[in-house]
């Protein structure tokens, strides 16, 4: 992988935190510590359960953001299996679209990675396919489903570089975090990706 080119990026989000930005092919990644339902972005990626039905962490704020309507299309999409993506209209958000995935449940086995990897990868082809020229995700699986962030951090955004590098029209993937550590472990995922250390 050839190393990313980036920084911080001399804009200022409205709470006064800082985005690190980095430039991958001709789009960007950005990362932020924000709401996941306030994101300006084409698209929003729901961490979902298997049935996509409201729930609690992102999923209830998704839901609750977007308003009965979400559940309504979701109940009707015929769930969605791990490391697999489904997309749907964004109701109340302000997106157009929400791109559902269900990420892992950490086991400590070989198959997270690739699971988690694929979830990102299938989120990303949905949005090509849909024409969506920027999407904002969540940290996949690392809530209730117990991922830990430092190896969660480096696999999202090896997935997305990977994706990136490949022909694609999408412009801007924002990783939106939920607090600072999350935000370090990010950062300090990008640090090892650029030195060839596996944290995964």
């Amino acid at each position: 992988m050839a190393p990313f080119k980036g920084g911080i990026c001399p804009c200022k989000l409205k709470d006064g935190g800082s985005m690190k930005e980095i430039e991958i092919g001709h789009s960007k990644i950005q990362i932020i510590v924000g709401d996941i339902t306030k994101q300006d972005t084409d698209a929003v990626v729901n961490a979902a359960n298997r049935q996509l039905a409201p729930g609690g962490g992102v999923a209830g704020a998704i839901h609750g953001a977007a308003g009965p309507g979400l559940w309504e299309e979701c109940s009707k999409l015929g769930g969605c299996e791990t490391g697999q993506a489904k997309i749907s209209s964004a109701y109340n958000l302000p997106n157009k679209y929400v791109i559902h995935t269900v990420g892992p449940i950490y086991s400590g086995s070989e198959d997270d990675p690739r699971l988690l990897r694929s979830c990102y990868i299938n989120c990303l082809k949905l949005a090509d396919e849909n024409n969506i020229s920027s999407i904002s995700f969540p940290a996949l699986s690392t809530g209730i489903f117990g991922y830990p962030i430092d190896a969660a951090a480096q696999g999202a955004l090896k997935a997305i570089m990977d994706y990136l590098l490949r022909d694609t029209e999408i412009g801007v993937v924002r990783m939106v975090l939920y607090d600072q550590a999350a935000y370090d472990a990010h950062l300090m995922a990008l640090d090892a990706i650029n030195a060839g250390v596996d944290l995964t």
